[in-house]
């Protein structure tokens, strides 16, 4: 490229580039968008929410586009030392935060997964995310400048949100587009990003546990099952006293980034629900697992729900959630509560369980 085409494009960028105050807002308002629509996201499994997720794929595409205004203006605050102040360095990690988010959204779309450790890439992605939070509002707090009316309005900021967003939307049709020609890893990701995991039975997908639920393995032969709350008859059953004749396969998308689909058998909730009998006061039914972890469901749906005693024909396993664990079609991996020991029929939900699902198996 000769100078000339150089100094055309510069020119062209500067147009293209946004007030500085819309970039810095604009920039906090995708983190945000991004944050959000990434936690509700791990909350559903449902193919209506795809609108969702695309969402987040598309705003996160503009992100590169923001930060690339936002970098070209102050890039010379990195070059010369004059210019260096004690806030240099959180905007530094601030942006190696982003990239690191955006790259490796990128490269987990491609299919590349990268462990570290027990964290897939995905789970490293959602670490950036997280992180981007509280670095992003110390960094709006050192450099705050409020917005203005004048700094959104008009057709040209219009124009120039509408080109990033739709111009997210097409590079992502093109990465899937490229993905399904060169039949990458990630050409058969689901719509939550979850890439699939073949094979059958205990073998067949990843053993993960949801924060630090790590309990020692369940003794059988000492465990029951216990059913209680608005039913008319409570009951304790031993694992020699369930009849698993109930059989489904069920798709399991776990949060960390993986699907698979499996032939799990054990008992219907419904069956046991029915030797239980819920009383007319019966809404929700609890699954609360041996480290305390809990799940609720609609008892409806509840109904449906199996308690799975086997995988693929094989016994579950331990880290499988052996002897007892929840199949819920529908619900993303980390509400198929493992290793449950207590059925609880309650005239309402469990607010309470998201608080769970932050510190249960912590000390």
């Amino acid at each position: 490229m000769d100078g000339d085409s150089r100094g055309s494009a510069a020119a062209a960028f500067r147009r293209l580039r946004p007030r500085p105050r819309t970039v810095d807002w604009s920039l906090f308002l995708v983190v945000a968008v991004e944050v959000v629509t990434g936690l509700v996201s791990f909350t559903v499994a449902s193919t209506n929410w795809w609108p969702l997720f695309w969402l987040h794929r598309v705003v996160g595409l503009s992100l590169i586009v923001l930060l690339a205004f936002k970098f070209s203006r102050v890039a010379y605050r990195l070059t010369d030392s004059d210019e260096w102040r004690p806030s240099t360095a959180l905007s530094l990690l601030t942006a190696a935060a982003a990239l690191g988010a955006i790259t490796t959204g990128v490269v987990w779309v491609f299919g590349l997964d990268v462990r570290l450790s027990y964290w897939t890439l995905l789970s490293v992605h959602v670490g950036f995310g997280l992180a981007l939070v509280p670095l992003v509002l110390l960094h709006v707090r050192t450099r705050f400048r409020p917005p203005r009316r004048a700094d959104f309005e008009g057709r040209r900021t219009a124009l120039q949100y509408s080109a990033m967003l739709v111009g997210g939307a097409v590079v992502y049709r093109g990465q899937q587009a490229i993905n399904r020609a060169l039949k990458t890893p990630g050409s058969d990701r689901r719509f939550t990003g979850s890439q699939p995991r073949d094979g059958d039975g205990n073998e067949g997908f990843p053993v993960t546990s949801w924060v630090a639920d790590d309990p020692a393995p369940v003794d059988r032969n000492a465990w029951s099952l216990s059913v209680r709350g608005e039913v008319e008859e409570a009951a304790d059953l031993s694992y020699a006293d369930l009849t698993p004749d109930a059989e489904r396969e069920a798709l399991l998308d776990c949060t960390s980034g993986w699907y698979t689909v499996q032939d799990w058998r054990g008992i219907r909730v419904g069956d046991l629900l029915g030797d239980a009998g819920p009383t007319d006061d019966a809404e929700y039914v609890r699954f609360v697992s041996v480290t305390g972890y809990r799940w609720s469901l609609p008892l409806a749906e509840a109904r449906d729900a199996l308690l799975a005693t086997h995988v693929g024909g094989e016994r579950l396993s331990h880290g499988h959630g052996g002897p007892l664990r929840l199949v819920a079609p529908g619900h993303r991996g980390f509400q198929w509560v493992k290793w449950v020991e207590r059925v609880e029929v309650r005239q309402s939900g469990d607010p309470a369980q998201w608080i769970v699902t932050l510190i249960s198996g912590l000390d």
